[in-house]
């Protein structure tokens, strides 16, 4: 059984149902898994259904079942791991691979692809303390369309120490992006509070009254061609929100299908029909391994080198 006990942290006026809480906040599972893993939940010392709303201060104690649900079968997918031990892995996502399974995906994920690993390295390291049905915890977001650094976790264990530093945002996160213009200055923060769009449940959108507020510094690096390649670094990790403020400023991210606009790009940029151009290029963050800070970076994906190289010309 998988365990955890903590505190409900939130700003102080805000309440959230318990299964959005453990999904989005302390990232254990997705809220499709929930019911399959049998999760059960206590607030301040009570068994509570996991539709309750809970505030911050309240204490939280769950278990799970960590056998993978049955319609999970692990997948034989390549992986490109940037860097793995007993209890952590750091992989390079490509672009177009799903991290959970769900509706439209019930195959093919990361997290297929990485309990296929689990089986093989159960096999032959028994002393790495694996035991059946085990399987992997990811401690933070990717959207299928966004490539790069992602870390799971083999161990509830090591899921919560991990996920303390992205709550706690010590682990600093930087992506890359190739926008529509070239933003006025050539570094910047963008602040703002970030909401659900009423028109569309699956986009987000900047606003002046709720929300969750989400802050973004940006570097401008190079720009030709009407477009720009930038380094961001979110201070916050909510939803969508790179591709949000990039969008409230006037400079949507290229092959962004839901925030995106269409681009009118000069000379052979203008041939090019490039999907998302969002990577996640490196991470930083203190592995449980008691070695201290470590720090992962990718190099940039193909579907950007096209487009750099065209900077130059």
């Amino acid at each position: 059984m998988g365990d955890y006990c903590g505190t409900v942290d939130l700003p102080s006026s805000e309440i959230k149902r318990l299964d959005v809480y453990i999904a989005e906040n302390l990232g254990l599972m997705p809220r499709s898994q929930i019911k399959a893993r049998r999760l059960s939940a206590a607030v301040n010392g009570k068994i509570v259904k996991i539709s309750r709303l809970v505030k911050s201060g309240d204490d939280l104690r769950l278990s799970w079942d960590e056998c993978p649900p049955a319609c999970i079968i692990p997948e034989d997918i390549p992986l490109n791991v940037v860097y793995e031990d007993e209890r952590v892995i750091v992989l390079n996502k490509p672009q177009g691979m799903v991290v959970h399974p769900g509706a439209g995906n019930w195959s093919g994920t990361l997290v297929h692809a990485l309990l296929w690993r689990f089986t093989q390295r159960a096999k032959t390291t028994a002393a790495a303390g694996f035991e059946d049905g085990f399987r992997p915890f990811i401690v933070h977001r990717l959207d299928k369309d966004t490539s790069g650094l992602i870390i799971a976790a083999w161990d509830a264990g090591a899921l919560a120490f991990l996920a303390d530093q992205f709550k706690a945002r010590t682990a600093r996160k930087v992506y890359a992006a190739i926008v529509k213009g070239c933003p006025a200055q050539e570094r910047g923060v963008i602040s703002s509070n970030i909401v659900r769009d009423k028109y569309c449940r699956k986009r987000f959108s900047v606003s002046e009254d709720g929300g969750k507020n989400a802050v973004t510094y940006y570097r401008v690096i190079k720009s030709a061609g009407g477009c720009s390649l930038l380094l961001l670094r979110p201070k916050t990790g909510r939803t969508h929100q790179l591709r949000v403020h990039l969008r409230s400023i006037g400079h949507p991210i290229i092959g962004d299908p839901l925030y995106g606009r269409p681009v009118n790009m000069r000379g052979s940029l203008a041939a090019l029909r490039p999907t998302l151009a969002l990577h996640a290029k490196s991470l930083e963050i203190v592995l449980p391994d008691g070695k201290g800070r470590s720090r992962f970076v990718t190099k940039l994906p193909r579907r950007f080198n096209e487009f750099l190289r065209q900077f130059d010309k």
